[in-house]
């Protein structure tokens, strides 16, 4: 193509550069802001049973968790950039490597997310896609092979 010829017109993803995706999100196909709160209480709902991973979390703070989950999950899946906004660059690494994630916890966290995903009633190409995120995200955040210490 040369300076003479016309260029095609470039493609749009987004309606601006912060705005929404012209095309479906899981967001938007999911309800919003609004599912992912409700996935994240159900999260933190089997999360506060368990002994292992129970421990790594803010008791005193389970609102603040459970709100910077939803919001980098509803980031994440094509909603606003309301996390990275409040709370910059989501560094998974970084944030988890002062716990001890090992292949224990990563199968625990696992399992909370996949049954809290379960009573979400989505359909099963969002459940398929989030899975698949999660068990690559998950493997990502292993940082020893160490047992759990006792407690």
């Amino acid at each position: 193509m040369n300076d003479s010829e016309p260029r095609p017109a470039p493609v749009h993803l987004r309606a601006s550069e912060e705005g929404a995706s012209t095309l479906p999100t899981v967001y938007d196909e999911v309800g919003g802001m609004d599912a992912f709160e409700e996935l994240s209480r159900r999260f933190y709902d089997g999360v506060q049973q368990d002994p292992v991973l129970w421990p790594m979390y803010p008791h005193d703070d389970l609102e603040g968790a459970i709100w910077r989950l939803s919001r980098f999950l509803g980031q994440y899946w094509g909603g606003p950039s309301t996390y990275s906004s409040m709370r910059g660059h989501p560094r998974l690494r970084m944030r988890h490597q002062p716990f001890h994630v090992n292949p224990d916890a990563r199968e625990r966290w696992m399992r909370h997310m996949t049954a809290a995903l379960d009573t979400m009633g989505w359909p099963p190409m969002v459940r398929a896609q989030m899975l698949d995120y999660f068990e690559r995200a998950a493997t990502a955040m292993v940082n020893t092979f160490e047992p759990t210490p006792e407690r």
